[in-house]
């Protein structure tokens, strides 16, 4: 294997370990990250074993973890009665959150929907609620986001080999 191809496998395994990551931190374009590095890579061997046909399924897999980012949130959010305030509070206690390592990514969008929740005018239960709403709807989202990314890894994988 020559230089040249190795450092672009590895500018490739970067960009899917940074898409990883983005998956579960809100400030990374995470889909668009892994199929820029599966990109990179097909592009770096010439698309001799992932061609566009993988590549396709590929970008409908990222697509729909970018639509798994939408709609995760707000359904949760939704199922415990929140308001739109507290969803939003909830994306901001994520971001904030991220400080605080990986507590801060389960307490800093409770936290930030039950803040969004009062400003609101709700009622302490209510804003509880919209808490936990947030919070199962950010957790169940990052496992179906790293469910689909993993598919993606399998599916390159299989193709490659």
């Amino acid at each position: 294997m020559d230089l040249q191809l190795m450092l672009w496998l590895v500018l490739a395994a970067a960009l899917i370990l940074a898409g990883l990551a983005g998956l579960m931190l809100p400030v990374l374009p995470g889909a668009a990250l892994l199929l820029a590095g599966f990109v990179v890579a097909a592009w770096a061997e010439d698309f001799r074993y992932v061609g566009v046909a993988t590549l396709s399924l590929l970008a409908l897999l990222g697509c729909l973890i970018f639509a798994v980012d939408f709609v995760a949130g707000a359904l949760g959010a939704r199922r415990f009665g929140a308001s739109p305030r507290a969803a939003l509070g909830a994306a901001l206690g994520a971001v904030a959150g991220l400080v605080f390592g990986p507590i801060g990514f389960f307490v800093g969008p409770f936290v930030g929907a039950v803040i969004g929740e009062l400003s609101a005018r709700r009622s302490l239960h209510q804003a509880s609620l919209a808490g936990v709403g947030a919070t199962l709807g950010l957790v169940l989202g990052v496992a179906a986001k790293l469910a689909l990314a993993l598919t993606m890894i399998g599916v390159f994988l299989i193709a490659r080999w």
